[in-house]
């Protein structure tokens, strides 16, 4: 469908597993603008089993609030005239379970992680990665194929020129398990080739007949370096071909947008790398749902994503208690509670995982599970966004074998200069300190970085309209989108309890603040919400605040609901043992920042 030249009305809906949310965009006063936002159940599953009946209908509750005419029966009017119509229509999705992948490579810890990049910035949800060092016997890797039934699987292995028998054994294993899509049938499963050039002929004698086989350019042509561009592209054309058109309703549907439908996490993920690029930031985005945790990430140009598909605050919320303990999580209540009464709170919520907190109690105990939940997803997002494995060291392919040793993480917590939050538990906290903290808590940021989070979860709906007009996308990102919660100021370093940490001065149209930071204090500078503070921050000999050890840092930064966020306690956080000083500890840290004004 082609666009047209002048675009003043856009609609845009993305389609959950569960709600399908749709907003309408205007052109006002020579800006884009979120007019309105309606919402319906996403109907993908029986017994409509046609995700367009959930998409008229959310578009009809816009049509409700805006009163605007936007559909013609079930046919959404385009391109606008007047009062009636909009000019273009994009969608995502992650309805049906989304894009589930299967990646292979060569060596786990190079070929095999660098085709989980790809993936995983596509949108994809990584079922599963083989690799030929992976421990597992040839019948073990094909029964596992059989098993998972993926939408597609990414194989990639060897570098351009280098040895050509790893890949093609792995190309082997793929054909005899002879895989079967996860959506419709009669159809060959999608299988895309990304390794050894020199190995193309070989794979495509030995899958062409078996999948739907397409071959693009080698995810690591040499060892120095990734080409993750092609194989994201390949994803996202094959998830619309074949995936969606599989889907109950999707061929409608994707006849009616004017680009094609991303799955959600990759418009995220896409959304998140235009805001790094368009200011030359680092940015951590992360969204919170009730099955699994994503966490995007830009550090120095590069992008990375993970999913932690077994954290969640209420489906997975038992996989949260198993791996961060009841100690982790307990060590956030600002009161006494059994281990057995803890157990039992959560049981409930996974029991029952659309309920919401009823009392002061219930919320603080779900804000701690987030705490822990963010917390894990971004040590497992820090292990994998990382430099690339076996270069310089590595240079022939029997030694990769051999080669388990991780590169350095990416992420480097005093050079981010924003952190965004989405997800319930964060974008609709009772009160905007409470996320603030919850991030705070959970990343534990250095130096002065920004924090904000997604108010209504729009930017899966941004991401995909920035393909087509990145303007629109980043205005109604800043104006109504993004809601900032302010600074978080953390000199890092150490040193003993209540002796100087830093020298922190803040300065408004209107009002100027200094406040002499000691170690262990988490406080709040007030100024007012959403104005600009110029900042200078002079941390003490054997603190940083960014700059280096001792040297002064300066910023402009807006503030958020608590003004400026100063937090001089460890890092990483220490909780005291005693339980009694940890619950005055909290209950002093929450009073002073006005959290929880019943909890003590």
């Amino acid at each position: 469908m082609s666009l047209p030249t002048e675009i003043n009305v856009i609609l845009a809906t993305d389609c959950g597993s569960t709600t399908t949310k749709a907003i309408l965009i205007e052109r006002r006063d020579g800006a884009y603008r979120l007019v309105v936002r309606g919402e319906a159940p996403t109907t993908v599953e029986a017994p409509f089993e046609d995700v367009t009946r959930g998409v008229l209908n959310a578009v009809r509750e816009v049509e409700e609030q805006s009163g605007r005419e936007i559909l013609d029966g079930e046919r959404i009017v385009s391109p606008a005239e007047g009062g009636r119509g909009v000019d273009i229509y994009v969608s995502t999705s992650s309805a049906g379970g989304g894009l589930q992948m299967m990646v292979a490579g060569v060596v786990k810890s190079m070929t095999a992680e660098s085709a989980e990049r790809a993936a995983l910035g596509a949108g994809a949800i990584v079922m599963e990665t083989l690799a030929s060092n992976d421990g597992r016997l040839p019948h073990e890797r094909i029964e596992r194929i059989r098993q998972l039934r993926p939408d597609m699987i990414l194989l990639s292995g060897g570098v351009d020129g280098g040895t050509k028998s790893h890949v093609v054994e792995m190309a082997e294993l793929i054909a005899a398990a002879d895989p079967r899509p996860r959506l419709g049938s009669g159809y060959d499963l999608p299988v895309i080739y990304a390794g050894n050039a020199d190995a193309r002929e070989d794979i495509a004698r030995i899958l062409t007949e078996r999948t739907e086989l397409s071959q693009v350019d080698n995810l690591r042509p040499v060892l120095e370096a990734e080409n993750l561009g092609p194989a994201r592209e390949q994803i996202h054309t094959l998830f619309m071909e074949h995936v969606m058109a599989q889907a109950p309703g999707y061929g409608d549907l994707m006849a009616w947008t004017h680009v094609p439908i991303m799955p959600t996490p990759g418009a995220v993920g896409r959304m998140v790398r235009v805001v790094a690029e368009r200011s030359g930031i680092d940015v951590l985005g992360v969204d919170i749902g009730g099955a699994t945790t994503d966490v995007f990430s830009v550090f120095g140009g590069a992008f990375n994503r993970t999913v932690s598909a077994n954290l969640g605050m209420s489906y997975s919320i038992s996989n949260v208690l198993t791996e961060a303990g009841l100690e982790n999580i307990a060590r956030w209540l600002p009161f006494e509670m059994s281990d057995a009464d803890l157990k039992d709170r959560m049981g409930n919520k996974m029991i029952r995982p659309t309920s919401i907190p009823q009392t002061m109690e219930e919320l603080i105990i779900e804000q701690a599970v987030a705490r822990e939940a963010l917390r894990l997803a971004f040590e497992q997002h820090r292990n994998f966004a990382v430099e690339l494995k076996g270069v310089q060291q590595l240079r022939t392919i029997s030694d990769t074998f051999d080669q388990q040793t991780g590169g350095r993480t990416l992420v480097d917590l005093l050079n981010l200069d924003l952190i965004i939050g989405s997800g319930g538990v964060l974008s609709h906290a009772p009160s905007r300190a409470q996320a603030a903290l919850m991030m705070v808590d959970a990343f534990q940021p250095e130096g002065i970085t920004n924090l904000a989070v997604d108010s209504i979860f729009m930017m899966p709906h941004l991401g995909v309209l920035s393909t087509v007009h990145e303007t629109a996308a980043l205005e109604v990102f800043d104006r109504d989108c993004l809601v900032h919660l302010g600074p978080c100021v953390a000199p890092v370093g150490t040193g003993s309890p209540g002796a100087p940490c830093a020298t922190v001065k803040a300065r408004t149209d209107d009002a100027e603040w200094t406040h002499e930071a000691a170690v262990g204090e988490l406080v709040a500078i007030p100024a007012g919400e959403a104005e600009e503070v110029a900042l200078e921050v002079s941390p003490s000999r054997g603190f940083d605040a960014g700059a280096g050890r001792g040297v002064t840092v300066a910023r402009t930064v807006r503030s958020g609901p608590l003004g400026v966020i100063i937090d001089t306690r460890s890092r990483p956080l220490q909780h005291p043992e005693d339980a009694t000083e940890r619950i005055e500890t909290l209950q002093r840290d929450y009073h002073a920042l006005d959290l929880f004004p019943e909890s003590g």
